[in-house]
């Protein structure tokens, strides 16, 4: 009976320590992920994972305060200036020099390292910003789709976009006539970016044991990619990376690491998500369309550590590449661009512009294109 006390008062002790999360009474929050996995939080707090919304607060923006010329001018008559105020920095619009509309920011979506797109709050809904920070131009843009001719402030961003930008936030749906529903969110239930428990699904009961058994060094009560199966590994990166198109069918908050993403989204089997899926959001679906993935079991992790920071780094990718490809020959023409064992992904994985998003410039009237990297792995012209 003393020993059953011990044990009892041990575990107690051990779930003290982990601070309550929003997500429920089986979530321990990232905070305590990193007690024991503190290398692994360092990386993953500087990837574009963990970087997918952040807070817009001073430290964030002042960078780009100091260096741009914070304005964006639609024509004579209208446009957006970046402005610090009491109550923070602020996206201020101008018709005629005379400000008409100013909204706080509150929300950065994005990694930057192609762009960052911004939100603010507006009572229990979070709205689009007019500019958005390109990467590739150094400079503030009308934000991606938006009207060129407009300062508009009013697309509403839900909590669908937040199921692939965030780890949780709490939300209400409510019938307000026949035909149209209206949402509200909870700010203060944001958790930003995606977080461990995100890809390994809830960790309350796997933190208890592993602080109260601090030699057993094989994880229990959580969820390890490598014991899952090639289509479980698919649907875990699937649940943000099968693109913007596919149909609902329960919030992928719920989706855990095991579970069949067929039950989340309404899915589209032809030609791999579409005869042609966008650049943008269908990294799974154009990777199951490539000839090294139906001749191989290849999956996302075989080129990708999602804790890992190496965006950008070609000559790793290009070892990746030639780990299965180490007898392949390129013609002559091929080999006068150049040096081959950096530059694999950029050759067979070109960046290729959305036909989503786009941006334009302050004084262009041309549309510029958004390029990422295409996963359709191919010979390209």
């Amino acid at each position: 009976m003393a020993g059953l006390i011990l044990i009892l008062s041990r575990c107690m002790n051990a779930a003290n320590e982990i601070p309550p999360d929003v997500r429920g009474e089986n979530y321990t929050g990232a905070a305590t992920c990193v007690k024991c996995h503190s290398k692994i939080g360092d990386s993953f707090a500087h990837n574009a994972h963990g970087l997918t919304s952040s807070p817009a607060n001073e430290k964030l923006l002042s960078g780009f305060l100091e260096t741009d010329s914070n304005s964006f001018a639609f024509n004579d008559k209208m446009k957006v200036k970046i402005e610090r105020r009491d109550s923070g920095i602020f996206q201020v619009a101008y018709i005629d020099g005379k400000q008409v509309r100013a909204e706080r920011f509150d929300v950065a979506f994005g990694s930057g390292e192609k762009a960052f797109t911004y939100a603010y709050w507006k009572g229990k809904k979070l709205f689009q910003l007019p500019l958005s920070h390109f990467a590739a131009i150094r400079t503030w843009a009308n934000s991606p789709g938006f009207p060129i001719n407009k300062m508009y402030f009013d697309r509403a961003i839900t909590s669908r976009c937040l199921e692939c930008h965030s780890s949780y936030i709490s939300s209400e749906t409510k019938q307000v006539s026949a035909l149209a529903m209206d949402e509200d969110m909870k700010r203060g239930s944001l958790i930003y970016g995606i977080d461990c428990e995100r890809c390994h699904g809830p960790g309350k009961q796997h933190a208890v044991f592993h602080l109260e058994n601090p030699e057993e060094k094989k994880a229990k009560f959580i969820a390890i990619y490598n014991t899952l199966s090639r289509k479980q590994k698919m649907d875990a990166c699937g649940v943000c990376h099968s693109g913007n198109t596919l149909t609902t069918i329960q919030s992928v908050f719920n989706f855990k690491p095991g579970d069949d993403l067929n039950d989340f989204y309404a899915q589209d089997f032809v030609s791999f998500g579409g005869a042609n899926p966008d650049v943008h959001g269908n990294q799974t679906s154009m990777l199951q369309g490539s000839l090294c993935y139906r001749k191989s079991e290849m999956t996302c992790q075989s080129c990708h550590n999602s804790h890992d920071n190496i965006k950008g780094n070609m000559p790793i990718y290009a070892q990746r590449c030639i780990s299965c490809h180490q007898t392949q020959k390129h013609s002559v023409k091929t080999l006068k661009r150049g040096v081959l064992k950096s530059n694999c992904v950029n050759c067979h994985m070109p960046m290729q512009p959305s036909k989503l998003i786009s941006f334009q410039t302050a004084g262009n009237k041309n549309v510029n294109p958004y390029l990422l990297r295409s996963h359709h792995i191919g010979i390209y012209p």
